[in-house]
């Protein structure tokens, strides 16, 4: 599963200049959902109700995508999190889950919740995938529960 940190890499691409509307991005990036919630008190804006997240390179599907944000406004990114029946495709691998959270501070991606994983190379499940973009480390794990599974195919 090479292209893990890929996945993760271009999820946190997003994360970082996809929601954060003031950020630098050279890609467009277009959200379409049902609904749109800015919570000022908290914080936080909130993306409801089939929820589509696009990039050239990159679609993230999720029932809510919640933005996380500290005093500096939507600039100042502290979570990125994307809830119930979570999809990532990029053009090599799709990865699918529960729950998708972002931290930028720590540039830790963790998928979780029925963890599929999907590319020509194979396909592995777990109940927990953490990918860390600082150490280009990704490691499928169980969190009490279940087992990780790989069925990989070898290249012709």
């Amino acid at each position: 599963m090479q292209q893990i940190a890929a996945l993760a890499l271009a999820f946190a691409a997003f994360a970082l200049s996809g929601v954060a509307a003031t950020a630098q991005t050279t890609q467009p990036v277009e959200i379409t959902a049902d609904r749109f919630v800015i919570k000022e008190q908290q914080n936080r804006a909130e993306f409801s109700g089939n929820v589509l997240v696009t990039q050239p390179d990159l679609k993230v599907w999720a029932d809510r995508v919640i933005v996380h944000y500290g005093n500096g406004g939507t600039s100042d990114i502290e979570s990125f999190e994307a809830l119930t029946n979570v999809k990532i495709q990029n053009a090599d691998q799709t990865a699918t889950g529960d729950r998708a959270v972002y931290d930028p501070k720590t540039r830790i991606l963790r998928l979780t919740g029925n963890v599929v994983v999907v590319n020509d190379s194979g396909v592995v499940s777990a109940p927990e995938l953490i990918v860390n973009l600082k150490t280009d480390v990704s490691e499928f794990s169980t969190t009490g529960g279940g087992r990780v599974t790989g069925v990989f195919t070898p290249d012709n």
